[in-house]
């Protein structure tokens, strides 16, 4: 693995997919900085695997540009591809072949010290005891492993995975993001592709949400929720509050919660004192005002749903 740290290892500026009359991602600039899990957040039809496959090549853009570990694309693909492990979509296999008949296949396309990988790579993803076991007999969650394993012969800096965690188990999900961390922990970068909030959330450094091809956000994944924030309220007349609030501006959001409190998400350049001071002022008794963090999910939920209203 040739050493990324400090570098941009993705760059997209512009970058453009059209088919026909629809954008399937529309004026694209993405950084990922090496040495990070980074999740490229975004319902199905977003526009993710597009953008994956821009990257790697495999579709080429209507616009824009890509640099793939600080190489130009097309340009530099072969030496940028060197580098890179990808699953785009649903790993493939030999279903008659073991595993570990799967990777020697895979590993003497690649360059000689590849060969010497595979028991290595088995055991790091925790296939060692079904090495031997036909693919076609394997689960979902074993074969998306085996996937990353094909990936991990090649030594490479950056490993792409599109939805990794589709259709996996609860266990197979925790092992999915176990696995991801350990990777990042060695120094790579793993780029995932994934509409699972939550499991971002729990994976990954930083996110980039996208929606119908466009960014609509991106940053730390802390940071992303944050700018989120909400506001618990406890009243004595919520039906009252979400009213006055909506006639002053002070909330872009208002939702009332079955455990009789307000969730509030004041407009933006707000403060919670000024939500608090709209309602007092209007006589209603807040006996309660608590700020919280907003989860991913909801910021998500937050940031679309400003998409659809902006339409």
């Amino acid at each position: 693995m040739e050493k990324t740290r400090g570098i941009t290892v993705l760059e997209t500026a512009g970058l453009t997919k059209r088919f026909g009359d629809r954008d399937a991602v529309a004026g694209l600039d993405l950084q990922v900085p090496a040495g990070c899990a980074f999740g490229l957040l975004g319902p199905n039809g977003a526009g993710k695997t597009t953008l994956i496959r821009m990257v790697l090549g495999l579709t080429q853009p209507t616009s824009g540009t890509v640099r793939l570990l600080g190489l130009p694309m097309p340009a530099g693909r072969g030496r940028a591809l060197a580098g890179v492990g990808a699953i785009v979509e649903e790993p493939r296999f030999h279903l008659h072949l073991t595993g570990r008949e799967n990777l020697l296949v895979a590993a003497a396309v690649r360059d000689p010290s590849a060969s010497g990988r595979v028991e290595g790579t088995l055991q790091r993803v925790g296939l060692t005891d079904r090495a031997d076991d036909r693919v076609g007999d394997y689960s979902l969650g074993m074969r998306q492993r085996l996937g990353i394993a094909r990936c991990l012969l090649s030594d490479p800096a950056l490993l792409i995975l599109d939805e990794p965690m589709n259709g996996l188990d609860p266990s197979g999900i925790l092992q999915m993001r176990h696995l991801i961390g350990s990777l990042v922990d060695e120094g790579r970068t793993v780029v995932v592709s994934s509409h699972l909030l939550d499991e971002v959330e729990k994976t990954c450094d930083l996110v980039a949400i996208m929606d119908r091809g466009r960014l609509l956000a991106a940053g730390p994944v802390t940071q992303i929720a944050h700018e989120g924030k909400q506001v618990l309220v406890g009243c004595d007349d919520q039906e009252r509050a979400v009213t006055v609030l909506r006639q002053h501006a002070v909330a872009a959001q208002t939702v009332p919660g079955t455990d009789g409190l307000l969730r509030v998400t004041p407009a933006p350049g707000v403060t919670v004192a000024e939500v608090n001071r709209c309602m007092v002022e209007a006589g209603i008794a807040v006996e309660r005002l608590e700020p919280v963090r907003a989860t991913l999910e909801e910021r998500f939920l937050e940031i679309t749903s400003r998409l659809e209203a902006a339409k």
